[in-house]
């Protein structure tokens, strides 16, 4: 898929709030007939506690592609009898930053995204993915809230 092709794109965790984000735009995607990617960033506080314990790269991009696995099985697993992804999407690090430069890259996304409703207290200081996302990103961006 060519960048700037529109295209709806899911960020996904395996979390029921990321499962519902991503039957939205399914849902979406199925009405405009856009392609529906899935999105998964494993966190890089994880990559950096593996690589302090000695763990070896293998075993990390191992661990990360386990991380995606179950994330993107559980957003299939959502928008299954709607579409079919046309694609996944593996990244590493601060999850609202890949999310943010993945956006950048790619200026026809549609971006849908869950969020987990933390607390008042911790939104406040340490700000979530969904809303540093939503600060940062020049790109449309959905945030369902359930």
């Amino acid at each position: 898929m060519a960048k700037g092709t529109p295209s709806i794109v899911v960020a996904c965790d395996g979390s029921e709030h990321s499962s519902h984000a991503a039957k939205m735009a399914a849902e979406l995607a199925k009405a405009t007939g856009q392609p529906l990617k899935l999105l998964a960033v494993f966190p890089g506080t994880r990559v950096e506690r593996l690589i302090v314990s000695g763990v070896l790269q293998s075993d990390i991009d191992e661990e990360a592609n386990e991380y995606g696995r179950k994330a993107f099985d559980a957003a299939k697993q959502a928008v299954s009898g709607l579409v079919e992804p046309a694609g996944e999407v593996l990244l590493k690090g601060d999850p609202a930053k890949e999310i943010v430069e993945y956006l950048d890259e790619n200026p026809g996304a549609h971006l849908f995204l869950g969020r987990r409703g933390d607390s008042m207290l911790r939104s406040l200081t340490l700000g979530s993915v969904s809303e540093k996302v939503v600060r940062h990103a020049h790109r449309p961006v959905t945030v369902i809230s359930e």
